[in-house]
């Protein structure tokens, strides 16, 4: 049953992907240099619904938070490597698979960047994780912990706080 509900989210996330156009080069590069953001909307819009869905989950006793650890040495290096990969190519990982889906090509030079990019994280990982790792690193942490705030008080008000952000973008950029 995992399986099968992975799957159908799986799906509806790449019809999502593809009925918005963000699979697309042009919106890809269009958020690179801040021309078109719908890209910007599409994800912190996925960011809402996965952070209430699964609180609604964890708080139903339906799943448990699985809590990686906050690593700033790794996530700082991880999110450079992944933005120059981005701007090279044009594709983040996800809409590298749904372009591929749509018959464009050149999204298999950024699957094949990602397979080589995985095996040589696999060749590199007890090095990273002596060096690279072992810097900023905080723990299990999440703001709720930090804060001592209530996890739904955190969600309403970064919905709100993006609702904002989306708001000024429409008028800045209509």
């Amino acid at each position: 049953m995992q399986l099968m509900s992975g799957l159908i989210t799986g799906i509806l996330f790449g019809i999502l992907l593809q009925k918005t156009h963000v699979v697309r080069y042009e919106k890809q590069v269009g958020l690179l240099r801040l021309l078109d953001l719908t890209i910007f909307k599409f994800v912190f819009s996925s960011i809402i619904v996965a952070m209430a869905g699964i609180y609604f989950l964890y708080d139903a006793g339906i799943a448990d938070l699985s809590i990686k650890s906050t690593n700033l040495g790794g996530n700082i290096t991880g999110g450079l490597i992944f933005g120059i990969g981005w701007a090279l190519l044009g594709y983040c990982p996800g809409t590298s698979a749904g372009a591929l889906g749509e018959g464009r090509w050149d999204a298999i030079f950024g699957i094949s960047g990602m397979l080589v990019g995985a095996a040589l994280f696999a060749e590199a990982y007890p090095f990273l994780k002596r060096t690279v790792f072992t810097l900023g690193d905080y723990g299990k942490i999440t703001i709720p912990h930090i804060t001592g705030i209530n996890h739904w008080v955190i969600i309403t008000l970064f919905s709100i706080g993006v609702l904002i952000i989306f708001l000024w973008i429409e008028r800045k950029y209509p």
